[in-house]
């Protein structure tokens, strides 16, 4: 997997890296504009995904957003913020962003996420999210699809295959619908979605 970062902040921009580095990243380039992080798309070839900060050089709000997506060929382009709300990480999303990392967020929930959204999922932390709307403890529609897979009583790797996903990506999904529902496992997941009609 080949990884961008690009913050023009170096101390955020160099702990990111390290921490992809030290995992099974394949590749992790750094820039500190939004000029450089094109022109390393154009000129080394499109990143599995993009971690662009909403406040340096060169973005212009969303603008960049879009242009960086555009360079990278329309493949997940991310936005990282340590001052961002819960509206502008809306925005974003809306605005096409592969998902919205606070800076906050810690480097294993970093990493897992930076997974999800190469394998095209879109990633909001909840608890950040929940800022801008208390209705957000509610599934997503893939959620939901793997909600129904484990009521049926379908293995991960069935439902994997059911809804053209990664195993892993699956297990992920299971991981937040569990939070969600305040669920202790899989099984208790189930109960609690007949039990609120959810499917």
């Amino acid at each position: 997997m080949r990884i961008l970062v690009a913050d023009d902040h170096d101390l955020v921009r160099e702990t990111i890296a390290a921490y992809f580095d030290a995992s099974d990243i394949d590749e992790v380039m750094t820039v500190a504009s939004l000029d450089e992080a094109v022109r390393a798309a154009e000129e080394t070839g499109t990143f599995d995904l993009v971690l662009l900060d909403y406040s340096m050089p060169g973005m212009n709000g969303l603008d960049g957003l879009a242009e960086m997506r555009q360079a990278n060929q329309g493949r997940p382009v991310a936005i990282l913020s340590g001052t961002a709300s819960p509206s502008v990480a809306d925005a974003a999303l809306k605005a096409g962003a592969q998902g919205f990392i606070p800076k906050t967020l810690a480097a294993r929930s970093l990493l897992t996420a930076a997974r999800f959204m190469a394998a095209g999922e879109v990633y909001a932390p909840l608890e950040f999210m929940r800022g801008r709307d208390q209705a957000s403890g509610t599934l997503t529609r893939r959620e939901m699809d793997v909600l129904r897979g484990i009521c049926e009583g379908k293995a991960n790797k069935e439902i994997a295959r059911s809804l053209d996903l990664q195993e892993v990506t699956v297990k992920l999904h299971v991981k937040t619908l569990s939070r969600k529902l305040e669920a202790r496992n899989r099984t208790h997941a189930a109960m609690i979605a007949r039990d609120r009609g959810l499917l």
